[in-house]
């Protein structure tokens, strides 16, 4: 049974930057590929990184691309998400996910419970 656990959420001002941490476990090898999902009040679940196990090949949205790194601690089975220049737009509840691929949240069968950030102007 796979588990995530999220963290590092907060409130920062807008420049700021945080880094948020994904606990796993229970991964496979197919459900080791990850990514990172956000969701504000009102809005549709967006993907805004993608990591693949297999090579390490990340992707992500023109929205947060060059502020957001994902990356991954394999020895502490442990997801990362990077974020600088953070914006007010990027305030929302920030999910990590396994099992999946891509960007679209449709494509995962595991979400963690969430941590939320935001960003004040």
């Amino acid at each position: 049974q796979v588990q995530l656990v999220e963290s590092g959420g907060g409130s920062v001002q807008a420049g700021g930057s945080l880094r948020l941490s994904c606990q796993a476990s229970g991964l496979t090898s197919s459900t080791s590929c990850m990514g990172w999902f956000r969701q504000a009040p009102g809005k549709e679940r967006e993907g805004v990184a993608y990591i693949r196990s297999s090579d390490g090949t990340t992707v992500y949205p023109d929205s947060v691309k060059d502020r957001f790194t994902i990356s991954s601690d394999n020895a502490k089975n442990t997801l990362y998400l990077h974020m600088n220049n953070l914006k007010p737009d990027d305030s929302a509840m920030y999910y990590c996910a396994a099992g999946g691929y891509g960007l679209n949240w449709r494509n995962y069968p595991n979400f963690g419970q969430g941590t939320q950030v935001t960003v004040s102007s």
